[in-house]
């Protein structure tokens, strides 16, 4: 399954509009999240992967995608969460990270529980500081699907290169 992103509307005259933005509902255990669609390049069955040695439990390892080798990052470990658990609707979101320093994105695969829709919130709410089961700094805001309000992650953030390669380094040390 291939998921496309929009491109946001041009904002007209009114210089308070904000654009339509589009965001991926998924499951992490039993909590629901979501990403910004642009983030996403496409959404694939769990397939098979290769271990690397001495990685933290965060790094599920290696695919191959289409020639390419793309790390697999069990987002539930890297948040600290319980981990993935494999079963029918486990998915491998890959996804481009934009890198600080100007380079090009990193294409990474996230592994999650399930992937449900994609959806357009009429805005994002500020991150509440406590209270929810991951660091703030991860959450780019709060929005509301239905009854449900779900965490966005800053994908950008959780997945930053040099914080990796520090908790990697910090792993391979022990």
């Amino acid at each position: 399954m291939q998921v496309t992103a929009s491109m946001p509307s041009p904002v007209g005259a009114d210089q308070h509009a904000t654009p339509h933005v589009q965001y991926l509902r998924f499951a992490l255990g039993s909590g629901h999240y979501a990403v910004a669609i642009a983030a996403v390049r496409e959404i694939l069955q769990v397939d098979a992967m290769t271990p690397v040695p001495l990685m933290p439990p965060f790094v599920r390892g290696v695919m191959n995608l289409r020639g390419a080798v793309v790390p697999v990052i069990d987002l539930s470990e890297r948040l600290l969460l319980e981990g993935v658990q494999l079963g029918k609707r486990s998915c491998v979101v890959i996804v481009d990270i934009d890198d600080a320093e100007d380079g090009p994105a990193n294409t990474l695969g996230v592994m999650v529980d399930a992937v449900y829709e994609v959806f357009e919130p009429s805005a994002l709410e500020a991150t509440p500081a406590f209270g929810t089961p991951i660091n703030p700094d991860f959450i780019a805001g709060m929005a509301r699907l239905n009854n449900q309000v779900l965490a966005v992650l800053n994908l950008d953030r959780i997945l930053a290169q040099a914080d990796l390669s520090q908790l990697v380094a910090a792993h391979v040390g022990h």
